[in-house]
């Protein structure tokens, strides 16, 4: 079953074709990163202008990457949720007419559900599994029984781990986005230079909150008030380190702590965030002294893309069969 897979939540714009859910013949993604960052952050008007423009040439480069023809194509996966409304409309009505013309069916996926289904695209992963999913909009952590099959158990009450790598990016005067910004500069920094707040919110939540951390960047860097200027010697690579390491810390604690509760030996790591070194290292330490099989999906299936979810569209247009 070849599936063309749709992606349009936030500001990357996403065509893929993949076979029998695993086999990614194309997966085309086209950012926006370079329009918003006057901004530092995506506008969602003009996301979903852009969207717009590029909708049908990413369409059209994905097939021709597949080799492939609308006319091959069985079936359509499309972002239905969560996102930017304006952004996920475009490719919702783009993937509802091209079902309609070809008269395949359509599937409309959560996107947050592929990220965790997202190192499946590279080797089979073992089920039951807990699944965290740490974007720039999202930090939650899933139970899933299979490959349709998913449970919250704890999400970001404020601000998600991205978003507070933007904005204590924003406070250091480093490049948006923060999280790639924030990596290069800890590089050589000492991570227990600074003693950042790290919010558990009570004994056995799952739930997330990074917004204290945000705020205590802020008072380190520009004082009581957070209205000063920053020091001029500063050491941002210590700052950088000390913050990266508070957030991973976290991450990693009630990603484990899950795994353990449920009894479950799989744990999967996706999402914008997951391209983070310092996570991954951690996660692989962690999970091993844990006897945790840790699975993140290679760098290009982290961020938004539509392999993902033209692969787990697969697996749901196969349970409705």
């Amino acid at each position: 079953m070849l599936v063309l897979g749709i992606e349009t939540s936030c500001d990357e714009t996403s065509a893929a074709v993949v076979r029998d859910g695993r086999d990614v013949l194309s997966n085309v993604v086209t950012s926006q990163v370079e329009i918003h960052q006057r901004y530092r952050g995506v506008v969602p008007e003009i996301a979903s202008r852009e969207h717009t423009r590029a909708m049908l040439l990413v369409v059209e480069e994905g097939l021709r990457q597949a080799s492939a023809e609308l006319s091959d194509v069985d079936a359509i996966a499309v972002t239905a949720k969560p996102g930017l409304i304006g952004s996920l409309l475009v490719g919702l009505s783009a993937a509802r007419t091209l079902a309609l013309i070809r008269g395949v069916p359509l599937v409309e996926m959560n996107h947050l559900e592929a990220h965790v289904f997202s190192p499946a695209l590279v080797a089979p992963l073992a089920y039951p599994l807990v699944g965290l999913v740490v974007s720039g909009g999202h930090t939650d952590i899933y139970l899933s029984a299979s490959e349709t099959e998913y449970e919250c158990l704890g999400h970001s009450i404020d601000d998600a781990a991205g978003e507070a790598f933007d904005k204590v990016a924003a406070i250091l005067g480093l490049p948006y986005p923060g999280g790639p910004s924030i990596e290069k500069a800890a590089r050589g920094g000492d991570p227990d230079a600074v003693d950042f707040p790290k919010s558990y919110l009570g004994p056995g939540s799952l739930d997330f909150s990074f917004s204290g951390i945000k705020t205590a960047v802020l008072y380190h860097v520009r004082g009581r008030d957070g209205k000063g200027e920053i020091p001029p010697d500063l050491n941002v690579a210590d700052v950088t380190a000390s913050f990266q390491k508070a957030i991973v810390e976290v991450l990693v604690d009630k990603t484990v702590a899950a795994a353990e509760a449920r009894g479950v030996r799989t744990v999967s790591v996706g999402g914008g965030v997951a391209c983070n070194s310092v996570l991954r290292d951690a996660f692989e330490r962690r999970g091993k002294a844990a006897g945790l099989d840790v699975r993140f999906p290679p760098r290009e299936y982290c961020t938004d893309n539509a392999a993902m979810i033209a692969g787990l569209g697969y697996y749901y247009l196969n349970s409705h069969a």
